[in-house]
């Protein structure tokens, strides 16, 4: 059935990793064959989650940084990145999975005309095939990823050209995330914010600067809400 967007109710745009997907392990994966090529140790999950959300080259510098005793240079990044990307690129959603309850969520938002859309500091082409190997991509309407813009989240860039590919301005689009790179991107863009408990964040979650707080998918609706009632309310 056509999509049918419903020009009343707010555009949604969502983080990837740590907000519609649990994607370390695959990243732990890809990370550790690039590492044991080079002769070092392997990373667990934790380690990999705290090098997550400022795109892949970062994630890749952080994980030799951990594992060897000189920072690689820009050179050795330049080399490095896409040697990573090989590994990811072959297998980037055997092991990733949605959060709880995102998929009847996503059903619901979009039976009732929400346009929606992804804008994450994960290369654009890997986010595709997660979205798509997922059964995720049919919900959305636009994906902008690292490399679709100049620059990364907290830059507002990706969450403007974002905004552009829906149709949708900073007055009708509200921003779902789970880090201080997306309440950063989303606030320079003049958007409103809805954040979660869970995911890839590196400060206190109450202390991220988003208008609600949820916990889990299941609150959403109730969060857009609440969101959109202030706005009533303010106008």
């Amino acid at each position: 059935m056509p999509f049918s967007p419903d020009p009343t109710l707010p555009a949604l745009l969502f983080d990837l990793d740590g907000t519609l997907v649990h994607s370390v392990p695959d990243l732990r994966v890809a990370a550790n064959k690039l590492l044991a090529e080079d002769g070092r140790r392997a990373l667990d999950d934790d380690e990999v989650q705290a090098m997550v959300g400022n795109g892949v080259r970062k994630l890749v510098e952080r994980a030799y940084r951990a594992t060897g005793d000189e920072p690689p240079s820009d050179a050795a990044l330049d080399a490095l990145v896409p040697r990573f990307m090989v590994h990811y690129d072959a297998h980037p959603a055997d092991l990733t999975r949605p959060f709880d309850g995102l998929l009847p969520v996503l059903e619901s938002l979009r039976a009732a005309g929400h346009r929606m859309g992804v804008c994450t500091n994960k290369p654009e082409g890997a986010a595709r095939a997660i979205l798509e190997q997922l059964s995720l991509a049919p919900f959305f309407d636009a994906v902008i990823g690292g490399g679709s813009t100049p620059h990364l989240k907290p830059h507002p860039e990706p969450v403007l050209a974002a905004m552009r590919l829906m149709g949708t301005g900073t007055h009708d689009t509200i921003f779902v995330g789970d880090s201080e790179n997306d309440v950063g991107a989303a606030r320079a863009a003049g958007l409103r914010v809805v954040c979660l408990s869970f995911g890839y964040r590196h400060c206190a979650a109450e202390d991220l600067g988003g208008d609600v707080l949820i916990d889990h998918f299941r609150d959403l609706p109730a969060a857009l809400a609440k969101i959109t009632d202030r706005a009533v309310e303010k106008a």
